[in-house]
């Protein structure tokens, strides 16, 4: 079988076959740095099937603006005592090792989980395949002009009863991959390839909305992760991933056209 070992893990050939986290956080706000967590969640799916859910509100250490108390229903009163994210730091990076990671829209989680981690002497494990349900909705339902994850899930036959709330969304992000991989590659390489050929994409195309280049922002994370698992490791995907290119990284760059203002 073909597979990356990293830290003498070793992945699976199909992404399938692979343990996948899903995960979700609600904050006081947008920046990371900034910011604080006030709940985290995190749903472990064995193939599509929920094995444990896992979650807890977090005392952020400073006031929960209304319109976040709003949005998710989480109060002051509600994490007056409940732990802070020290508490609980050694073992949700625990849990996030050695296995699958999901989250829709992930870079926002990603950056709040790896902010709080780092305060902990911490950190996001690098090397774990990522997903972001969000990329290939935004690509599998392009007739479609907004993708936010209730409407998503929707259009999926999904339902999503407690929005905002973190374990619930992380579940329905989880869902939502599931739900997508007949129109994805079975290979956990070829999936991971492909997710980052739509980010850059994505990406570009939002770039020419805003009336903007980014060709120079710098690798994804989905192109880091492809990176970590390394072609030569894990071998080369089939034609309609790659085209004739035969190192996968270039092949990403290659595939995404130019555009102009």
């Amino acid at each position: 079988m073909s597979a990356a070992t990293t830290d003498a893990h070793t992945w699976p050939e199909l992404w399938k076959d692979l343990q996948i986290v899903a995960l979700d956080v609600e904050t006081t706000g947008f920046d990371a740095e900034e910011e604080r967590v006030i709940e985290i969640g995190l749903v472990t799916f064995s193939g599509e099937r929920v094995v444990e859910r896992w979650g807890t509100l977090l005392n952020p250490g400073k006031p929960i603006p209304p319109e976040v108390q709003t949005l998710t229903g989480i109060t002051d009163e509600d994490v007056a005592h409940a732990p802070v994210f020290a508490d609980i730091a050694q073992e949700l990076s625990e849990r996030l090792h050695k296995t699958g990671l999901c989250a829709y829209n992930l870079h926002f989680d990603r950056k709040f989980i790896d902010t709080e981690l780092k305060r902990c002497d911490l950190a996001w494990p690098i090397d774990a395949p990522t997903f972001d349900p969000l990329i290939f909705a935004k690509e599998l339902q392009k007739e479609h002009r907004k993708h936010p994850l209730g409407k998503v899930a929707e259009r999926l036959g999904l339902t999503l009863e407690n929005a905002h709330r973190a374990t619930d969304d992380a579940e329905v992000a989880g869902r939502i991959l599931y739900a997508f991989a007949t129109q994805l590659p079975t290979k956990l390489t070829d999936v991971l390839v492909l997710q980052a050929q739509w980010e850059q994409m994505q990406a570009r195309a939002e770039a020419v909305w805003k009336g903007r280049r980014s060709a120079d922002d710098g690798p994804s994370a989905a192109l880091q992760a492809v990176s970590m698992l390394g072609a030569s490791s894990v071998g080369l995907g089939p034609a309609y991933i790659y085209g004739e290119e035969l190192d996968p990284l270039r092949a990403i760059y290659m595939s995404v056209p130019e555009v102009s203002r």
